[in-house]
């Protein structure tokens, strides 16, 4: 049976908001209001951050941080993979969604020649990248790194020739190229993009299932059309953004967007995709307690993580229990 590891990431250099660097620990906080035993569980490492260098001067207009990005996502993706190889589940609970991208850097590099699809539970495309960046977070742009992809066709801005290199250095990460097809990604509930990002997901098509759809389907049949619509890879990741949640359940994360969905909705919709046994990572994201009160955002997040590890965990006995 394998064995759920965490892996704390608690970076938010990608973030334009300061704070999410303190989620993991309202969580464990959430966790012991709640009288649960989740962290002690657990095997957990902590990958560590450079958030120290958010007092330095930012040198990159249009990808803010990337230099000291680069340094810890290169340790994302290795404990990412490291974790795959010992055979354990990698759980990662992580500050900002920038992170993502060294996720799916690590997931790839532990199998390099197997077809992975990405489930963007998200408010946000987070499909921008320099060239095309309004206001130049990063955690805007975890997905273009993981597609390989400039958007050129719709450049605003002219990034400088450092930028350009530390961009294509997290686009090498885990394995040269992109990590997945356009085709291999699907949205659920993002209601906040912009045109370019808007432009990509009309050229490839990319499917996004809005809350409407939600509302008229119900989450189980949104999880089940949204692992068929992946029927063609040999592996998954879901990435888990709190503020996909409508903001009446907590204004505890950076970019709330009205109209999201409730906790019953994103933990019934978690619970189901994890199921399929083709899910070989889960991370949530965007915890900022210090836009909260009385930590609801953790809490009620960490009723969504309990349930879908424990989703995670029966689905691996049963399937030690076949074999």
């Amino acid at each position: 049976m394998k064995k759920v590891k965490l892996i704390e990431v608690r970076s938010e250099l990608g973030a334009g908001t300061r704070g999410a660097s303190m989620g993991i620990d309202a969580l464990k906080v959430a966790c012991w209001d709640k009288g649960s035993d989740y962290f002690k569980r657990f095997n957990a490492v902590s990958v560590p951050d450079l958030n120290y260098t958010l007092f330095d001067k930012d040198l990159f207009t249009n990808a803010h941080r990337i230099d000291s990005i680069l340094t810890v996502q290169k340790n994302i993706s290795n404990t990412v993979q490291q974790t795959i190889e010992m055979g354990m589940f990698p759980l990662v609970l992580s500050g900002d969604h920038s992170n993502a991208s060294a996720t799916i850097a690590g997931i790839k590099a532990a199998y390099p020649d197997k077809t992975l699809g990405v489930i963007w539970i998200d408010a946000h495309a987070d499909i921008h990248s320099p060239y095309t960046s309004p206001s130049g977070n990063m955690h805007g742009m975890p997905l273009a790194i993981a597609l390989n992809e400039d958007n050129l066709e719709r450049q605003i801005n002219d990034p400088e020739p450092e930028t350009i290199f530390f961009w294509n250095a997290l686009k090498k990460l885990g394995t040269d190229g992109p990590k997945l097809k356009h085709e291999h990604l699907v949205y659920i509930v993002v209601r906040d993009t912009e045109e370019p990002e808007d432009y990509l997901m009309a050229k490839h098509g990319i499917k996004n299932f809005t809350y409407a759809e939600m509302l008229a389907k119900g989450p189980q049949q949104i999880a089940k059309e949204t692992l068929a619509r992946l029927q063609d890879c040999d592996l998954i990741y879901v990435s888990f953004d709190v503020d996909s949640l409508d903001p009446k359940f907590s204004k505890g994360t950076g970019t709330p967007v009205e109209v999201g969905m409730t906790v019953e909705e994103a933990k019934a919709l978690c619970v189901c995709l994890v199921r399929d046994p083709r899910v070989c990572c889960y991370e949530m994201v965007e915890i900022n307690p210090t836009l909260d009160t009385e930590n609801t955002m953790a809490e009620n997040a960490f009723d969504i993580l309990e349930e879908t590890t424990e989703a995670i965990l029966k689905r691996e006995f049963k399937s030690t229990a076949i074999h």
